[in-house]
């Protein structure tokens, strides 16, 4: 199921996370060349994303917000 991004937070770790329209949270890591998302490295690729949508697999098995 395709969820919005409505914004962003880092984990423990540094890494970031989108936080999406229906409550649960996505890491969105740049890890090539397994992951492709250099847009996650700045703050003006992350605000690009917003209204992007994710597929969001915490809601194709029904898990409760994050």
């Amino acid at each position: 199921m395709n969820q919005a991004i409505t914004g962003f937070h880092p984990d423990d770790a540094g890494d970031w996370v989108a936080e999406l329209a229906c409550g649960h949270y996505q890491h969105v890591r740049h890890n090539p060349p397994w992951i492709n998302r250099p847009w996650v490295t700045t703050p003006g690729g992350r605000q690009s994303m917003i209204g992007h949508a994710l597929a969001c697999r915490k809601c194709e098995t029904g898990a409760p917000p994050d």
